[in-house]
């Protein structure tokens, strides 16, 4: 696993928390919780290959 990963998706966790916030306080409940949606969506789309290849690992490890 790539270490930039980790900092990508720190830095989407950083981006997300603040826009967030920001539209929390103006009273755009519905835009925060879709940031939120948008960030949980875009890190998910990037650790899926990775999960898809411990899996595949572990297929190939017990030979099943």
């Amino acid at each position: 696993m790539e270490v930039s990963i980790i900092f990508k998706i720190a830095a989407v966790g950083i981006l997300v928390s603040v826009l967030s916030q920001v539209l929390k306080h103006s009273g755009r409940d519905e835009q925060a919780f879709l940031v939120s949606l948008a960030g949980l969506l875009v890190v998910l789309f990037w650790i899926v290959p990775y999960i898809y290849e411990l899996f595949d690992s572990i297929r190939q490890l017990f030979e099943l």
